[in-house]
């Protein structure tokens, strides 16, 4: 049997594994506990009573978060002319056509949301099976096919964050640093659960919510008493 890490051992020290916490207590206790010499993220991971595999059953979406997530976001557009211009003017990270497309083909891919207009889905397209597993193709459905650019660099800038369930029914997304104060973190978290809950698919039956469960980079997972989150 594998040992747990010393460090681990330190962090479950006096904590009790089977407790529900609310979301306010698990902050305060995870904030209290981070000792590592970095700013932890602290993510929110949820189990879901759904099958990804059938169309209505994905659960897919953005929130964004009220403050934000503590990571500075790199973004891409794919755009000509002045909606180019208007990208850039917003902030955008990399802004291009085919000479972008042909950047990330070559492996360069050093951004994390990828916004485009209509127009250039067709460009975009031919990059399906790059963007694809690593959840950055745009969707329409996620506001990131838009020929709003402006809005879109802003919002992913300001902290928008896009969750996606896994095959296993699991969504998990970071919703702030430690270093946060402890009702930034709560605002955050609650945003995001309150996001995840709203997007129930219409095929699932059941329970929906199954587990959530609260954790630092280093430090341990404390589970979330779901029945103060959904009724």
């Amino acid at each position: 049997m594998a040992k747990t890490a010393k460090r681990m051992q330190n962090a479950l020290e006096g904590i009790d594994r089977e407790k529900l916490y609310t979301v306010e207590e698990a902050v305060k206790e995870l904030k209290s506990r981070s000792k590592v010499k970095f700013d932890e993220t602290i993510e929110v991971a949820m189990n879901l009573g759904v099958d990804p595999r059938h169309a209505d059953q994905m659960v897919r979406g953005v929130v964004s978060l009220p403050h934000g997530t503590g990571k500075t976001m790199r973004v891409a557009v794919f755009a000509r002319a002045e909606k180019a211009d208007e990208a850039k003017a917003a902030g955008a990270d990399v802004v291009g056509a085919e000479d972008l497309m042909e950047d990330i083909q070559k492996g360069n891919m050093n951004f994390d949301r990828v916004i485009a207009t209509p127009d250039m889905m067709a460009v975009v397209g031919r990059l399906g099976k790059v963007l694809g597993p690593k959840g950055l193709m745009p969707n329409p459905k996620l506001g990131t096919v838009t020929m709003d650019v402006k809005a879109a660099v802003e919002a992913a800038k300001a902290g928008q964050v896009e969750y996606r369930v896994e095959k296993a029914g699991i969504v998990h997304g970071g919703v702030g640093k430690v270093s946060f104060d402890e009702a930034q973190i709560v605002e955050n978290a609650k945003a995001f659960i309150g996001a995840v809950v709203k997007a129930k698919p219409t095929g699932a039956k059941g329970t929906y919510v199954k587990k959530i469960a609260l954790s630092s980079s280093m430090g341990p997972g404390l589970k979330i008493d779901t029945g103060v989150i959904e009724a």
